[in-house]
């Protein structure tokens, strides 16, 4: 990657994290708060290399599992399987298309939460975490593709990312 795609890329995670953790639940219910680190993830698994964006995609993960308060670890598995399950798809697929970018968020939204709950059960013996964590799913799929769809609208969204 270019210093210039590195310094962008560094710039929308530190704006991202700090709209996520610290205005967003402010003004926002908490399940509808969009999960803007996992946009970011979606966006390099797509345009990204595998070599660079396989740690980023744990780095993002564990960056939300420190701004959350969950299970330090849960959302960085999460991010690693949904990033190499994209990648490996990705190399078929015409991978600049807006609507196949806010397709993929939808998908790792729900792949995201269905791995996030069956680790949450299989480690926890929590007896209401199912219903609480299915009541807040729906509202989090339309606002993570509504984010997503704001996201290609964005000039410079189109262009690959320089692999070098």
């Amino acid at each position: 990657m270019s210093s210039r795609a590195v310094l962008l890329l560094f710039c929308a995670i530190i704006s991202s994290i700090v709209v996520q953790v610290s205005l967003l639940p402010v003004f926002i219910h908490p399940s509808f708060k969009p999960d803007l680190l996992l946009v970011i993830m979606v966006f390099m698994a797509l345009r990204g290399s595998s070599e660079v964006g396989a740690p980023l995609a744990w780095m993002l993960g564990m960056l939300n599992d420190v701004c959350s308060g969950l299970f330090l670890g849960l959302n960085a598995t999460t991010f690693l399987i949904s990033f190499l399950i994209i990648k490996s798809a990705s190399d078929r697929l015409y991978a600049e298309s807006a609507f196949l970018f806010v397709l993929t968020v939808i998908g790792v939204t729900f792949v995201n939460f269905a791995l996030s709950l069956i680790l949450i059960t299989m480690f926890t013996a929590s007896p209401g975490i199912v219903y609480s964590m299915l009541s807040g799913l729906f509202p989090l799929l339309l606002v993570n593709a509504f984010v997503a769809s704001i996201v290609t609208v964005f000039p410079g969204f189109d262009e690959q990312v320089p692999s070098t």
